[in-house]
């Protein structure tokens, strides 16, 4: 019951996110998230692709500019709700992940991929430029290896998205499983309320500058000795037991 498996499961269309994707996305994301049981949400994909990003036949001249602009907005929701959760979200991607499908990977907290795995933004090559995907990989990757992937559509493997920062740890195919549940065990050992503290001051400090982050980050580990769990966790560890946690 800790955990909470969220399964991109189109892929006939190679788990395309469309509208209705999108939407079902986001209802599972926020379904039950103050629960005490909750502690690990993991998002992964059936079919050799993880996620392609955006259905590119709802972005057709077809349909009006109210409508496209619908399926950014709820886009850019569901990515910057990812970083509100109270919890820790994992994408554990073994295949594919190009354009808002890479995006979605970098919004994550911690992305665990297969060997197999590569990850683009290959917008450019058919006219539409990865804008929204670019704020996710540039707040992941250094600017001159987001730019590169940005211009040219070119994939990174596994191992570069590694080496630069978009993924937390690759491993192999048959291992990926066994790795991403021993990360969320771990999770699970600690306090939500104390995580969700951490997870919510984290993401708030990225965006300051050093003084501020020092200032604010200062006061919530006053506010966080405060909490419940807080002071359980110090006393367990003077009394050299294992704590027991409110959540």
């Amino acid at each position: 019951g800790f955990y909470r498996n969220i399964v991109l499961n189109n892929p006939r269309k190679r788990n395309a996110l469309s509208l209705a994707m999108l939407q079902s996305l986001r209802e599972d994301l926020l379904h039950d998230v103050k629960s005490k049981e909750l502690r690990v949400i993991i998002i992964s994909a059936e079919g050799p692709v993880f996620c392609s990003g955006h259905d590119l036949k709802e972005l057709s001249s077809e349909d009006d500019v109210k409508y496209h602009s619908q399926v950014f907005e709820i886009c850019a929701e569901v990515m910057t709700l990812i970083q509100k959760l109270p919890v820790p979200v994992i994408a554990k991607v073994n295949g594919l992940a190009t354009a808002a499908g890479c995006q979605l990977v970098a919004s994550c907290d911690i992305a665990v991929a297969s060997e197999k795995s590569q990850f683009a933004t290959p917008g450019v090559n058919i006219g539409l430029f990865c804008s929204t995907p670019a704020v996710a990989l540039g707040r992941s990757l250094p600017r001159k290896v987001a730019l590169e992937m940005l211009f040219t559509g070119e994939p990174l493997s596994a191992q570069e998205a590694l080496m630069h920062g978009l993924i937390s740890k690759v491993v192999p195919e048959d291992k990926l499983e066994e790795e991403t549940m021993k990360i969320s065990r771990k999770i699970c050992e600690s306090s939500k309320s104390v995580l969700a503290l951490g997870k919510a001051t984290f993401y708030r400090q990225m965006s300051q500058d050093l003084d501020t982050a020092y200032k604010m980050t200062t006061q919530v580990m006053a506010d966080n000795l405060n909490l419940r769990d807080g002071q359980e966790g110090i006393e367990a560890f003077i009394q050299k037991r294992k704590p027991v946690w409110s959540h």
